[in-house]
């Protein structure tokens, strides 16, 4: 008897020492949850104020949600959320008329109001962040009114984004360490340094979340991302470092999805400090580096780019002949700006692969400019860079669709000041023509690209890792948004 015991315990052992050696990666185990592996960390998780795009790529269309939001699948389509449809707007393009949907609570349990559009709206619809001003009202128990001082193209671009997600108007959450939205999942926890768990919102006005659970975790080290990957500790990661993904090519347990995206990998200028305040040094700098052999390093994930708009978005054209590479120039354009033996930093987030980066430093050096790197915690990228504008040049991943403003703004870190630039940017804002808001976006991106305020790298079309366990995970746009509500895991 006793050895017939273990016999079977010997068994019952083996098999489950097989099935654990055969399990493929990511295998949920049975739990209906997913775990996505993302680079960076958010420094807050305040939707509306924290600067760069980590908080929103987890709790933009997951937890929170606005009138319009982004199409799946897509960079920049608009369509409703908690609109019923795309708004009533006049002939004029002053006045966008919303209805909103019946049965939307909150994850508090609040039902969503017409005062809860309008105490969210006001003060995110600024001159500052939308170009003019906006009157927000109530219009009736169901619908909000939007009159602008002037037409803006972007406004449904901007109510899609941070500026548009509705809030409930009486909430006392602190908004840095909680989230409160109306979307398919509601925040959970997050555990620092770690991840941020959202849990499916049972009460859910849409169709429901597909999974019970989502996972973020964050990865700022490749090879730990890697690792977790294999060990089944995560699903899917986004935008893996070039250089790791070739060991996954050919693993029957994933996918390599190449996403389409507006990323543009930018070594900025600060044009606000001498020497980059000379036109010339810029445009120097710039024809020292080759964009074609950047590209190269990227292992296929990158494409080449001239222009401060990629080919996702309304105004672009293909302007890498202008500062194109060319070092002999450059050197000359140096040595006319009276920098022959120049000096300088660049100051770049520690948790890019460093391949393209590198190089850069050797092309510079080609043309007698001297480039230290200054690899720095993102947060400190965010506060001395972004924020007081204390840097020479500054390398970092510009992950945002319809960011062309950056250069019509003079207050933005690149410290560029082009009143020709501005006057095109505001009256592309003010066109209601789709047509004519391109053609005013392209006059203004060749006087930027001549200008050089700074040199776009490439297109970053980063490759997510995905367990084939997993179906339906977002292809385009997911260093900016990871929308899980069509996710599902076997």
């Amino acid at each position: 008897m006793i050895i017939g015991i273990v016999i079977v315990v010997g068994l019952v052992a083996a098999i489950a020492a097989y099935f654990a050696l055969t399990k493929p990666a990511g295998d949920s185990g049975g739990k209906n949850e997913i775990a996505v592996g993302l680079v960076l960390e958010p420094t807050s998780l305040d939707v509306r104020n924290d600067a760069g795009v980590a908080t929103g790529q987890v709790l933009i269309d997951n937890v929170y949600q606005g009138l319009v939001g982004i199409a799946p699948g897509s960079i920049a389509d608009i369509v409703p959320v908690l609109a019923t449809e795309m708004p009533e707007v006049s002939a004029d393009g002053l006045e966008y008329t919303f209805t909103l949907r019946d049965g939307v609570t909150f994850h508090s349990g609040a039902a969503l109001t017409t005062d809860d559009v309008v105490a969210s709206l006001e003060p995110a619809l600024t001159p500052e962040t939308v170009g003019y001003a906006v009157a927000v009202e109530k219009n009736g128990d169901s619908q909000v009114k939007l009159t602008l001082e002037q037409p803006n193209s972007l406004l449904l671009w901007e109510l899609a984004g941070s500026a548009g997600v509705i809030l409930e108007g009486g909430a006392t959450d602190g908004l840095q360490n909680s989230a409160n939205g109306t979307g398919p999942f509601e925040f959970a926890r997050w555990k620092q340094g770690d991840s941020i768990t959202l849990e499916k919102n049972a009460d859910y006005w849409g169709e429901p979340a597909k999974v019970d659970s989502a996972i973020f975790r964050f990865f700022p080290e490749g090879r730990a991302a890697v690792n977790a990957l294999k060990d089944g500790d995560i699903d899917v990661h986004t935008a893996l470092l070039p250089p790791l993904r070739a060991e996954f090519e050919g693993n029957a347990n994933f996918d390599l999805v190449r996403a389409e995206s507006a990323d543009v990998f930018t070594l900025g200028y600060n044009s606000a400090r001498a020497p980059f305040n000379d036109p010339r040094v810029r445009q120097a700098l710039s024809m020292a580096i080759d964009g074609k052999t950047l590209v190269g390093t990227q292992n296929g994930d990158a494409k080449p780019l001239g222009s401060p708009i990629t080919e996702l978005e309304p105004g672009y054209a293909d302007l890498t002949d202008i500062n194109a590479y060319d070092p002999e120039a450059a050197r000359a354009l140096l040595a006319e700006a009276g920098q022959p033996n120049l000096s300088l930093s660049i100051t770049a987030p520690n948790f890019y692969d460093t391949a393209s980066l590198d190089l850069v430093v050797s092309q510079l050096a080609e043309v007698g400019v001297s480039a230290k790197v200054k690899a720095v915690e993102f947060p400190t990228w965010l506060n001395d860079v972004y924020s007081n504008h204390d840097f020479d040049l500054s390398y970092v991943d510009h992950a945002e669709a319809r960011d062309f403003g950056n250069y019509a703004n003079p207050g933005y870190y690149f410290g560029y000041d082009n009143p020709e630039v501005q006057r095109l940017y505001a009256e592309a804002l003010a066109s209601i023509d789709p047509a004519a808001e391109a053609d005013l976006l392209e006059q203004a991106a060749r006087l930027v690209a001549a200008d050089a305020p700074a040199k776009w790298l490439f297109n970053y079309t980063p490759t997510n890792v995905v367990g084939t366990q997993v179906h339906g995970f977002p292809s385009v746009n997911t260093n900016s948004r990871v929308n899980l509500a069509g996710v599902s895991v076997e």
